[in-house]
């Protein structure tokens, strides 16, 4: 069978279909998919049945792998496995993963291992579309930005809904602190395409003050998540999404009370982002050799 690609909405997302991404790929297929990838931003494989060695082997065709995360732990015996686990805490904010990291991962997958009877989506947006969209004087503004992401972040959560539990994960999560300056206008490597590189982690606009900064990014931010920009989907048994880290952000909706959801995430090794001038990011603070590798 020859791989089909069906868009799921005009600006972001498709579903993949005629290859079985439980065997290893030839070189055409793997051409296709990351042809497909750079189009659509986020691919959508349907009743895959893959185990965690599985949806490593088919991360690899994207690039070495990186470990499950800086400071969170893997799942046991498959290093570069994180659970996306409702029990360890619930990602219900805009991201791009790892962005305080020199080179945050070029790609992730995830993979449905438990999915609640009802809620639980993913929101995927494009951060290409979000960039087009800006008005002229905005998207000049943009070009010349550049602003410090961070682990050790507000997450605005009320003193008192903070137990020991998830003062422990606090803690984890920040246990080595990384500082690290990104333009907020990053050029995607392979396509040229201009993508806003903000999302939760960013905290801060070099050379204005935390009050500045926040106006200007939550403004920017405004246009990520625009309606049209997003794709909403439902998870399903059985299920892998593969999305381009480099030019989108996500956002899992904490809609589905206290049912289990967890999805194992896997993530390919980027390289260090460029402006538009061609200048790179820079690290202040953090060592992340041991999470991950350079993409070349």
């Amino acid at each position: 069978m020859s791989i089909e690609i069906q868009k799921v909405t005009a600006n972001i997302g498709a579903r993949v279909s005629g290859v079985d991404i439980s065997k290893p790929l030839n070189e055409e297929q793997t051409t296709a998919l990351r042809e497909a990838l750079n189009v659509h931003k986020a691919l959508v494989f349907d009743d895959v049945h893959l185990d965690d060695e599985g949806q490593e082997a088919f991360a690899r065709h994207f690039g070495d792998l990186t470990t499950a995360h800086p400071t969170v732990p893997a799942v046991d015996g498959a290093p570069n496995v994180l659970p996306v686990d409702s029990e360890r805490g619930r990602a219900n904010h805009w991201h791009t993963d790892v962005t305080f990291v020199l080179n945050p991962p070029q790609a992730s997958t995830l993979r449905s291992i438990t999915i609640p009877p009802y809620g639980g989506e993913t929101l995927i947006a494009s951060s290409a579309a979000a960039y087009r969209d800006l008005p002229e004087p905005l998207r000049v503004l943009a070009d010349t930005l550049w602003a410090e992401h961070t682990n050790d972040y507000d997450y605005a959560v009320p003193e008192e809904s903070i137990d020991d539990e998830k003062a422990a994960q606090r803690a984890q999560f920040t246990s080595i602190k990384f500082r690290t300056v990104h333009p907020v206008v990053r050029v995607h490597p392979l396509t040229g395409e201009r993508g806003l590189f903000i999302g939760g982690f960013a905290q801060r606009i070099v050379g204005l003050s935390a009050g500045e900064s926040r106006k200007i990014l939550d403004l920017l931010q405004a246009y990520v998540t625009r309606p049209e920009n997003i794709l909403r989907w439902r998870w399903s048994p059985n299920q892998l999404v593969l999305f381009d880290n480099r030019i989108t952000q996500h956002y899992a909706i904490d809609n589905y009370d206290n049912q289990p959801r967890r999805l194992n995430r896997v993530t390919v090794a980027g390289d260090i982002p460029v402006g538009i001038e061609g200048k790179e990011s820079y690290s202040i603070e953090g060592d992340a050799s041991h999470y991950t590798s350079l993409a070349e």
